[in-house]
Protein backbone atom coordinates (compact mmCIF):
# COMPACT_ATOMS: atom_id res chain seq x y z
CA UNK A 1 0.00 0.00 0.00
CA UNK A 2 1.06 3.71 -1.01
CA UNK A 3 1.20 6.73 1.56
CA UNK A 4 0.14 9.56 -0.08
CA UNK A 5 -2.94 11.82 0.54
CA UNK A 6 -5.10 14.13 -2.04
CA UNK A 7 -6.26 17.67 -2.34
CA UNK A 8 -9.75 18.97 -3.65
CA UNK A 9 -9.33 22.43 -5.64
CA UNK A 10 -12.09 25.30 -5.76
CA UNK A 11 -12.71 24.00 -9.51
CA UNK A 12 -13.56 20.11 -8.11
CA UNK A 13 -11.10 18.80 -9.40
CA UNK A 14 -8.32 16.67 -7.03
CA UNK A 15 -4.96 16.54 -6.86
CA UNK A 16 -3.48 12.62 -5.83
CA UNK A 17 0.04 12.36 -3.77
CA UNK A 18 1.45 9.02 -3.68
CA UNK A 19 4.88 7.64 -2.18
CA UNK A 20 5.67 4.44 -3.80
CA UNK A 21 8.15 2.16 -3.57
CA UNK A 22 9.80 2.30 -7.35
CA UNK A 23 14.13 1.85 -7.27
CA UNK A 24 16.10 2.49 -3.82
CA UNK A 25 14.90 5.59 -3.04
CA UNK A 26 11.20 5.43 -3.89
CA UNK A 27 9.00 8.22 -6.11
CA UNK A 28 6.53 10.59 -4.92
CA UNK A 29 3.84 10.89 -7.76
CA UNK A 30 1.24 13.60 -8.24
CA UNK A 31 -1.79 13.26 -10.74
CA UNK A 32 -4.42 15.78 -11.22
CA UNK A 33 -7.99 14.25 -11.96
CA UNK A 34 -11.51 15.07 -11.77
CA UNK A 35 -11.80 13.01 -8.65
CA UNK A 36 -9.59 10.21 -6.57
CA UNK A 37 -11.04 7.36 -8.41
CA UNK A 38 -9.79 8.49 -11.99
CA UNK A 39 -6.24 9.84 -10.58
CA UNK A 40 -5.64 6.11 -9.13
CA UNK A 41 -6.66 4.90 -12.71
CA UNK A 42 -4.65 6.90 -14.17
CA UNK A 43 -1.83 5.41 -12.64
CA UNK A 44 -3.16 1.87 -13.02
CA UNK A 45 -3.14 1.88 -16.94
CA UNK A 46 0.30 2.96 -17.20
CA UNK A 47 0.75 -0.42 -15.34
CA UNK A 48 0.86 0.24 -12.18
CA UNK A 49 -1.71 -2.15 -10.57
CA UNK A 50 -1.92 -2.82 -6.66
CA UNK A 51 -2.18 1.32 -6.39
CA UNK A 52 -4.52 2.07 -3.34
CA UNK A 53 -4.98 5.88 -1.16
CA UNK A 54 -6.53 4.88 2.27
CA UNK A 55 -6.34 7.83 4.20
CA UNK A 56 -4.86 11.39 3.62
CA UNK A 57 -1.51 10.85 5.55
CA UNK A 58 0.73 13.22 2.76
CA UNK A 59 -1.20 15.37 1.35
CA UNK A 60 0.84 17.75 -1.76
CA UNK A 61 2.27 20.08 -0.37
CA UNK A 62 1.36 23.85 -1.96
CA UNK A 63 4.29 23.68 -4.21
CA UNK A 64 3.34 20.13 -5.56
CA UNK A 65 -0.20 21.12 -6.36
CA UNK A 66 1.43 24.19 -8.63
CA UNK A 67 3.83 21.98 -9.74
CA UNK A 68 1.33 19.23 -11.41
CA UNK A 69 -1.11 21.75 -12.00
CA UNK A 70 1.18 23.91 -15.17
CA UNK A 71 2.59 20.35 -16.59
CA UNK A 72 0.21 19.53 -19.26
CA UNK A 73 -0.22 15.65 -18.73
CA UNK A 74 -1.22 16.43 -14.95
CA UNK A 75 1.28 13.46 -14.21
CA UNK A 76 4.42 13.54 -12.69
CA UNK A 77 7.10 12.11 -10.20
CA UNK A 78 10.33 12.56 -8.65
CA UNK A 79 12.35 10.83 -6.22
CA UNK A 80 10.74 10.98 -2.86
CA UNK A 81 12.28 13.15 -0.31
CA UNK A 82 14.03 10.84 2.65
CA UNK A 83 12.88 9.80 6.12
CA UNK A 84 15.89 11.90 7.52
CA UNK A 85 14.52 15.26 6.66
CA UNK A 86 16.71 15.90 3.91
CA UNK A 87 15.23 18.27 1.25
CA UNK A 88 14.95 17.22 -2.36
CA UNK A 89 15.91 19.55 -4.82
CA UNK A 90 15.39 17.27 -7.79
CA UNK A 91 12.93 18.67 -10.68
CA UNK A 92 9.75 17.28 -11.49
CA UNK A 93 9.64 15.03 -14.32
CA UNK A 94 6.39 13.24 -16.49
CA UNK A 95 5.69 9.94 -15.70
CA UNK A 96 6.79 9.10 -19.42
CA UNK A 97 10.40 9.27 -18.09
CA UNK A 98 9.77 6.53 -15.19
CA UNK A 99 7.84 4.07 -17.26
CA UNK A 100 10.10 4.12 -19.99
CA UNK A 101 12.53 0.83 -19.85
CA UNK A 102 16.08 1.00 -19.42
CA UNK A 103 18.23 2.10 -22.72
CA UNK A 104 19.63 -0.52 -24.35
CA UNK A 105 23.06 -0.26 -25.55
CA UNK A 106 24.46 -1.83 -28.80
Amino acid sequence: MAAGGFCKLPNGTVVVALNLPYGPAGVRVLVHAQNRARALTRLRNLGLRAIYLRGNAEPPTPDEITAVLHHPDGLIWRTAPADNGVMVTELWHPIRALMRGPAVVR
